[in-house]
């Protein structure tokens, strides 16, 4: 199993890029190869300026055909996820999900902002054709300690990630399945 990791954080570290190398290391220690990625990969002007034909891209583009998931983690600005993320988005060809597992998290100042997830992220992986998208992880700032070094997750943001890297490693195993009864 393949997944790509996509930190939407314009900032590094940052809590939500800590969530996602939590999440890197649990399905690594499930015999997941992880491809991390995030917003430094890519040239500031060619995301300004749409450039379809800048070289990272087109590396995203071919490790995305290839994996079978992908776990989406930005914070949440404005009560909508991040600009940077959502230019990078914009860019995907339509299909770029398709028959893919997606997995969203998301990290805020407060819950209030956690239906940021459903009502702004959601619908934008859902118009790239993700086969699934799980119930995301919202983690409010106090929720995450040490996010620039060794980050430590309270105990229920620890319990409800790992439940959802369950699910998503579970979903992976179906779409698998799926896949070889295709064939």
């Amino acid at each position: 199993m393949r997944v790509i990791t996509l930190a939407g954080s314009p900032r590094f570290p940052s809590r939500s890029t800590a969530l996602l190398t939590v999440s890197q290391h649990r399905l690594e220690q499930r015999g997941v190869e992880v491809i991390p990625w995030n917003l430094h990969n890519f040239r500031p002007e060619d995301l300004l300026y749409a450039r379809f034909d800048s070289p990272a891209l087109l590396a995203l583009k071919e490790d995305l055909a290839g994996a079978d998931g992908v776990i989406v983690a930005t914070p949440i600005y404005k009560a909508s996820f991040s600009g940077a993320l959502k230019t990078l988005l914009d860019l995907l060809p339509e299909r770029a999900l398709e028959h893919k597992v997606v997995l969203p998290l998301a990290t805020g100042g407060t819950v209030a902002h956690m239906l940021a997830v459903d009502y702004a992220l959601k619908p934008v992986l859902s118009a790239l054709k993700a086969q699934e998208i799980l119930h995301g992880v919202f983690a409010d700032d106090s929720q995450i300690a040490h996010y620039d070094r060794q980050p430590e997750l309270s105990d229920l943001l620890n319990t409800r990630l790992n439940d959802a890297l369950a699910t998503f490693y579970y979903a992976l195993q179906q779409r698998e399945v799926r896949l070889a009864q295709a064939v």
